[in-house]
């Protein structure tokens, strides 16, 4: 089935996006807030800023403008850093077409109001959460962009919401699959670039594989709790939109959250990283909403409190790695509680 799509917002991840429906066979327009972005992909076939040396589809369009970009839309992919999302969709929203399926890109949590990108997307643009969907999973756009084998999942309050972006993205080198948890595959994405922050940091003091390992596990068991609480399905963080996302972006040099948690192991300062930072690390300002979030609803997340701590209060990494080291071990609040051992890890 072909289908007319938009992607609004021309980095790493949009690009990519764009480009898989391109190879699904839809009709696809990419926007882009800069001329020269534009420019580059409808003469050069490439996003020379972003994605240097990648080719993209001949048949991709470009444009600078939201409205030319919305016209006639079936699919409209969202890709632009999660906090500016309220902004620029209240510039679209007047251009939106009125059957089209509104489909979250990012990985966030919005600063303030704690409310999800979807449930953003559903309030400013005046839409039934029918008709948003949520598009995660281990999505290094890089090796995506390449044609490397790879995953996500479509998730849709309305089963044929997702079916619909499963069609407008699967192609011979990249599965998608459908679920209807858009909670625990939205938070899924969001939190784990908390957790790969903390993994970095691991990493830029020096530590090994075991204590990433821990970190990854303990954050895997944060990311359920939330989730749990809020009424997603537990199932869901045994997937691609859970451990599958928080396995890459925790292990990979091309994660964004991890390579920014590093260098501040390594001794720079939250400032400094994100002044020689290109693209955008969502973990670090998210990091602050998922937080409020937990405390909200009474859900303890001590790596995420010490990432936090570490980006937004100043308190040293070293100092943050000994309080999560040093804490005292609790009964495990999801999954089977232990009766016995009130001290398993």
């Amino acid at each position: 089935m072909t289908f007319r799509c938009a992607v609004l917002g021309a980095g790493s991840w949009g690009t990519v996006v764009a480009k898989l429906m391109c190879d699904a066979g839809s009709e696809v327009t990419l926007w882009g807030r800069r001329p020269e972005v534009v420019e580059a992909v409808n003469e050069r076939h490439e996003n020379p800023d972003y994605l240097p040396g990648v080719a993209l589809p001949e048949q991709l369009r470009a444009t600078t403008d939201a409205a030319e970009a919305l016209a006639g839309a079936d699919v409209v992919g969202i890709a632009v850093p999660a906090q500016t999302l309220r902004d620029n969709l209240a510039d679209w929203a007047p251009h939106l077409p009125p059957d089209a399926l509104l489909v979250s890109l990012m990985k966030g949590v919005e600063l303030g109001t704690t409310r999800r990108m979807s449930e953003v997307i559903a309030e400013v643009a005046g839409v039934s959460p029918d008709r948003v969907a949520v598009f995660s999973g281990p999505n290094l756009a890089r090796e995506l962009a390449v044609g490397e084998p790879g995953a996500a999942v479509a998730a849709c309050a309305d089963m044929a919401g997702a079916e619909k972006l499963q069609a407008a993205t699967m192609t011979p080198y990249f599965r998608t699959y459908t679920s209807t948890d858009v909670i625990g595959v939205e938070l899924g994405g969001a939190v784990k670039n908390v957790i790969a922050l903390c993994v970095g940091m691991a990493v830029g003091l020096g530590f090994g594989d075991n204590t990433k390992s821990v970190l990854m596990t303990r954050g895997l068991a944060e990311i359920a709790r939330l989730g749990a609480t809020l009424g997603a399905d537990e199932h869901t963080f045994a997937g691609l939109a859970g451990m599958g996302d928080l396995v890459a972006s925790c292990s990979s040099p091309l994660s964004r959250n991890r390579t920014f948690g590093e260098n501040l192991g390594r001794g720079m300062t939250p400032d400094q990283v994100t002044a020689v930072t290109k693209q955008t690390a969502e973990g670090v300002k998210s990091s602050k909403a998922v937080l409020e979030l937990a405390r909200k609803h009474g859900v303890e997340m001590p790596i995420t409190e010490e990432v936090v701590a570490v980006l937004h209060e100043g308190k040293p990494v070293k100092e943050a790695g000994l309080a999560l080291i040093t804490r005292s071990p609790k009964p495990e609040r999801y999954g089977v509680t232990p009766k016995r051992d009130k001290h398993r890890p």
